[in-house]
């Protein structure tokens, strides 16, 4: 059985994630952890506001604390009962430390992790990405699927191919983990653009992968500048569309797949990411 993380703010609990979480763990017939960080140095007050009022401030801390607490025990009872409703296979996970570093070593014992877009693990709110899933795709361990704040039933999948050796790599991942994805039409969109040179002999080769893997599975290669047609592409459907990339890393040699362009997506199209990159 495939092993699924589901990241969520104990404090923040995102109703998107765990929905997300459990259709795709369901797809896959996963096991999925919620993974809870208790980060030691988030809280949902400001600790430095406290001692500057607070003659004798740990009365007040404790109890800010306790509160704390018990929102984060009141989102965890919120998955296990969303997770039971479902018949799901699960189980819960919280680690104390850095959530960051705690989440990244997760994902090194796990098939797929899935994470809203907007998380932070800090009081203050962020442009998307934020510097949390910024720092967490780039040394993250496994697949990332990385989710809108609202919940769409996936109805298609697109796979985005730039004739690289990443993009290739996130595919197979997909594949691997999810088959067919409950039959839902699938997609290769590629741009010809200056950057990409599609060698005949690569293109069939991937088109006969694609066909094991996806044996209905639709083409489309377009010209132009690859961020405005890849946006203008996913913008005018109406289908609840779940987007393939490859790479999110500094060394990333693959053509689009740079990290600026996963971040355009991100913030722009509202669509579920799956995100893979090869070592």
């Amino acid at each position: 059985m495939k092993k699924f993380l589901a990241v969520f703010d104990g404090f923040r609990f995102s109703e998107s994630t765990a929905s997300y979480a459990i259709a795709v763990s369901k797809a896959a017939g996963a096991h999925l952890v919620g993974i809870f960080p208790n980060d030691l140095v988030y809280r949902t007050y400001d600790i430095a506001a406290v001692y500057k009022k607070k003659e004798r401030p740990e009365e007040l801390l404790k109890e800010l604390d306790e509160k704390d607490r018990k929102k984060i025990e009141q989102s965890v009872r919120r998955f296990q009962k969303l997770c039971a409703g479902e018949g799901l296979s699960f189980s819960v996970r919280q680690e104390e430390g850095l959530a960051l570093q705690e989440v990244k070593h997760e994902s090194m014992f796990a098939d797929l992790l899935i994470i809203g877009e907007e998380e932070t693990f800090s009081r203050h709110r962020q442009e998307v990405p934020t510097r949390f899933i910024r720092e967490l795709l780039i040394d993250v361990q496994c697949p990332v699927l990385v989710v809108p704040p609202a919940y769409k039933p996936v109805d298609k999948i697109t796979l985005l191919y730039d004739a690289g050796p990443s993009a290739v790599y996130a595919v197979k991942m997909f594949s691997y983990l999810f088959g067919d994805f409950g039959r839902v039409p699938v997609e290769v969109f590629t741009v010809k653009d200056r950057n990409v040179r599609l060698r005949s002999e690569d293109t069939r080769l991937f088109r006969e992968f694609v066909k094991r893997h996806f044996s209905k599975a639709g083409f489309k290669v377009v010209k132009g500048e690859a961020e405005d047609q890849i946006l203008k592409y996913l913008k005018r459907h109406k289908e609840n569309e779940l987007v393939v990339l490859g790479a999110y890393r500094r060394s990333e040699i693959s053509r689009w797949f740079k990290s600026s362009m996963a971040d355009v997506l991100m913030r722009v199209v509202d669509t579920p990411l799956f995100i893979a990159h090869n070592k």
